[in-house]
Order: structure tokens, then C-alpha cells, then sequence
């Protein structure tokens, strides 16, 4: 009976052990389990998106600065400047105020919350990812400062500063901290799974459409003896355009946010889009004007660039390619229509360029992120298209009212033209106190 019972004694024993090993081996599972879905701070992604940071400020500053700049009469040169510095110091504030909340925290579909008012809670230790929670909000702030920096060639050389600070603030707020967070922010947009990579709906297409419309309500600028006048410095353009090429890499290779395989392809693609674009478009230019300008060849950069934007995270290099020509031939001929046809003075070509380009890489990336063009992400084109589609017309719609309506805020208290004779002697002089 005692043997029995030893033997029994000791198969218990056997199996409490092997129960409380296996149930250590489990916990030890669940713990790493833990650890490696705990976020942790990376430090090559860190200084990739710090450097990042730095390219996407300086395409508004010098960049877009420049390239605006160069492109207006001599009178109104310092006035685009100012535009720039005012727009730049106004949305980082307001950035830091309440619209990163708005964009980023919040589980809302439509907007965020006030969570992080003022960035609550955004500390050198708290983490977005695999990068400090400040550098991604930084990097994010840029890309808030640039948007409403597109649209200002619109209505350049007639619109009062007052009327651009304001109406840049409250559109930054109606429109520009909403549509991020459809998008970006967890929103009803990027629960549908669109894609967007880095702006073509979220900057370029908003700013595009809002651009058109501040055209045609602010009126097109008074003929006089400077209406035929150059541009007032084209090699500041080309300068301009080329910081803008190189701040691009920044702009989408580093909204993966990571320094990872994916940046390099989005880098390679965002390059070779621009160089199909820029060759095609000058290659247009040339055959119907007999001349290739070099005011061309970087209109069509800057077409194609706008264009891989939203697809340069999903598309391969033939896409690439592929969306460089395209944006070209479809943003080159906007051109005429918007001026020609439609009789609206976009003093930049604002919405035919950045807008329309937005518009197309939007809709191509449906096809070009498929593996018959080398790209991924894209299984069902159709479906992801509706979604394109889909978020396509919220986005501009929802811009064209809000700007709508902002521009009759501005009218009724701080104005929003010039007069003739402002226009007629200059803003520099009148409204920046400075002249070239």
C-alpha cells in the first residue's frame, strides 16, 4: 500500500512541476509579448525624422519663399516675403495652441479633442511610434505652416497682409486641422482605408481647391503698363524650385517615419516623378512655343512632385514614372484651361499644379499601387478608388465652403483686397513699408 501510495505521491509531484513550468514558460512569453509591443524610441528614426523636419520647413523657408517670389513683379516681391514669414509664425503658434489636438489626439471621426491644448503632455519622454512625441509634432507643424503658404500665389500681388493673416489662421483651423485628422488622425477617412501618404488630398488638393476659389472672389488683377512685365528674378525661381525638390524627399520619404526601406523607396520614387515631369513638361512647352523656359522645366517639377505625394508611399518606380508624365500632361494643359477657358486670374497656377496634381495622384494610386506596376498596398482597385473618390470630394467640398465662408469674414473686418491704386503702386511700398 505504501509503494501505492509513493507512486502516486510522486506522479502528482511530476505533474504539479510540469503544470508550473509550462505556466512560467507562458508568463515569460506573455512578458516578452509586452516588451515588444511596448513603443520604444529608435534612434535612426528619430534622426531621420529630425532631419525631415528641417527639409519640410525649408521648402517654405527659403523654398516656396523664393520660388513665389521670383515669379511676381519687382513692386511685389518683399510683400510675398512677408506673406510667407506671416503664414509660417501664425500656424506654428496655432499648431502648439490646439490644432496638433484637434488633428492627432481623440478617437473622434470627424475632430479631435483638447487633450493636448497647448501640447499637454507632449514630453521629451512621451513617444509617437518609435520617435519622440515633440519631433512628430514638429514634423507635423510643418507640414500645417506649408499649406496655407500654396494658396497665397493665387491672389498674389493683390490681397491686403491683414486679410492674409487671418483668413490663413481661420482656414488652418476649419479646414486644414479637420481634414488631417480624417485622414491622419484616426478619422472616418483613414478608417476607410485611404491612402495618403503625405498630402495629395490633406495639402494639395485643399489648398488647390481653396486657391481656385480665392481667384475668382477676389477678382483678377487691373490691366495697366506692368501687366506684361517678367517675372521679377528667374534664376530666384529656379533656386526656389530646386529647395523644394530636395525638401520634398523630407516631405514624403520622411512622413513614413521611419528610416527603413520604405523611406528609400518613397525617396527614389518622389525623385523620379519629378524628373519625368520636369523633362515632359519643358518637352510641351518647347513644341507649342518653340522655346524651352526655364520657368517651365520647374513648374513641371513642382507638377510632378505635388502629384507622387499622395501615392509615393504605395507605388514603385515605373509608377513613378508613369505619374511624372501624366501630371505633366494633365497639369500643363489646367494651365490654359484655368486661364484661358475659365478666365481666372491664379496668378501662379496654383490649382492647376499643386490642386489638379493632388487631385491625379490621388485617383492613380488606385492602379499604380498594385503589383502589375511594382507597386503594394492595392489588391482591389476598384474598391480602393471609391475610397480615393470618396475622400477626394469631402476633403475639396468641405475646403471650398469653409473658404467660402472665411472670405466673407475677412471682407466684413479686415477687408481683402487692395485698392487700384495700392495695386497699381505696389504692396511693397504700401503695405510692407519696403521697397527693392
Amino acid at each position: 500500500m505504501k509503494k501505492y501510495i509513493y507512486l502516486i505521491v510522486s506522479v502528482l509531484l511530476m505533474a504539479f512541476t510540469s503544470v508550473q513550468a509550462q505556466t512560467t514558460e507562458i508568463i515569460n512569453i506573455t512578458e516578452v509579448q509586452q516588451v515588444a509591443n511596448t513603443p520604444a524610441l529608435n534612434s535612426g528614426d528619430t534622426a531621420w525624422i529630425l532631419v525631415s523636419t528641417a527639409l519640410v520647413l525649408f521648402m517654405m523657408l527659403p523654398g516656396l519663399a523664393l520660388f513665389y517670389a521670383g515669379l511676381v513683379h519687382k513692386k511685389n516681391v518683399l510683400s510675398i516675403l512677408m506673406n510667407i514669414c506671416v503664414i509660417t509664425g501664425i500656424g506654428s503658434l496655432l499648431w502648439f495652441g490646439g490644432l496638433y489636438s484637434l488633428a492627432f489626439s481623440g478617437d473622434g471621426s470627424f475632430v479631435g479633442d483638447f487633450h493636448k491644448l497647448f501640447l499637454n503632455g507632449v514630453t521629451a519622454n512621451s513617444l509617437h511610434g518609435s520617435i519622440p512625441e515633440p519631433l512628430f509634432a514638429v514634423f507635423q507643424m510643418t507640414f500645417a505652416v506649408i499649406t496655407p503658404g500654396l494658396f497665397i500665389g493665387a491672389f498674389a500681388e493683390r490681397m491686403k497682409l491683414k486679410a492674409v493673416a487671418l483668413f490663413s489662421a481661420l482656414w488652418l483651423i476649419l479646414v486644414y486641422a479637420p481634414v488631417t485628422h480624417w485622414v491622419w488622425g484616426g478619422g472616418w477617412l483613414q478608417q476607410m482605408g485611404v491612402i495618403d501618404l503625405a498630402g495629395g488630398i490633406v495639402v494639395h488638393a485643399t489648398a488647390g481647391i481653396a486657391a481656385l476659389l480665392l481667384a475668382v472672389l477676389i477678382g483678377p488683377r487691373i490691366k495697366n503698363k506692368h501687366s506684361k512685365k517678367a517675372p521679377y528674378n528667374i534664376p530666384m525661381v529656379m533656386i526656389g524650385a530646386s529647395m523644394l525638390w530636395v525638401g520634398w524627399f523630407g516631405f514624403n520619404a520622411g512622413s513614413q517615419l521611419h528610416a527603413n526601406g520604405a523611406a528609400g523607396m518613397t525617396l527614389l520614387v518622389t525623385h523620379l516623378a519629378a524628373a519625368a515631369a520636369c523633362i515632359t513638361w519643358v518637352v510641351l512647352e518647347w513644341a507649342k512655343n518653340g522655346k524651352p523656359t526655364l520657368i517651365s522645366i520647374v513648374t513641371g517639377m513642382i507638377a510632378g512632385l505635388a502629384t507622387v505625394t499622395p501615392a509615393s508611399g504605395n507605388i514603385g518606380p515605373m509608377g513613378a514614372v508613369i505619374i511624372g508624365i501624366t501630371a505633366s500632361l494633365v497639369c500643363f494643359n489646367m494651365v490654359d484651361v484655368v486661364k484661358k477657358k475659365w478666365k481666372i486670374d491664379d496668378a501662379l497656377d496654383v490649382f492647376a499644379v499643386h490642386g489638379v496634381g493632388g487631385i491625379l495622384g490621388t485617383i492613380m494610386v488606385a492602379f499604380l499601387g498594385t503589383e502589375m506596376f511594382g507597386g503594394h498596398g492595392v489588391t482591389d482597385v476598384i474598391s480602393q478608388l471609391g475610397v480615393q473618390v470618396t475622400a477626394l470630394v469631402a476633403a475639396v467640398s468641405w475646403s471650398a465652403l469653409m473658404t467660402f465662408l472665411i472670405v466673407k469674414i475677412c471682407k466684413s473686418t479686415v477687408g481683402f483686397r487692395v485698392s487700384e491704386k495700392v495695386e497699381e503702386e505696389g504692396l511693397d511700398i504700401v503695405e510692407v513699408g519696403e521697397f527693392i
